[in-house]
C-alpha cells in the first residue's frame, strides 16, 4: 500500500488482493494514518487491486465509518472489472461515491 497526503486528503492505493490475508495488514496501516484528525478526505486508489472478498469489504466500511465520523467522505476510484463487482453486489456504492 502507498499513500500521499494532500492537506486534509488522503489518497492511498492498495495492490495486489485485499482478501482475509493481508485485510489486518491492510487495515493496520489505514488505522494508524487515519489516527490524524486533520484528514477530512480519504480517497482509495484500486487501479492496482486484483482481488477483493468480504474481508476487504470490511475494511472500506471501517475506513467509512472512520471518517464519516469527522465529517469528512470516502471515495474510491479505478477499479477493476472483479472489484467493481463485488463492491456493487455489496451495495457499497450506496454510500461510498466513485470518482
Amino acid at each position: 500500500m502507498e499513500h500521499e497526503r494532500k492537506q486534509s486528503t488522503l489518497v492511498v492505493r492498495i495492490t495486489g488482493e485485499l482478501d482475509h490475508f493481508s485485510s489486518q495488514k491492510i487495515r493496520r496501516e489505514l488505522d494508524l494514518l487515519l489516527a490524524d484528525p486533520g484528514v477530512k478526505k480519504l480517497v482509495m486508489d484500486l487501479k492496482e487491486m486484483t482481488f477483493m472478498d468480504s474481508s476487504g469489504i470490511g475494511v472500506i466500511l471501517g475506513r467509512y465509518r472512520t471518517i464519516s465520523r469527522r465529517g469528512g467522505t470516502v471515495a474510491v476510484k479505478n477499479m477493476n472489472p472483479q472489484v467493481e463487482k463485488v463492491f456493487l453486489l455489496s451495495g457499497m456504492d450506496q454510500i461510498i461515491k466513485t470518482i
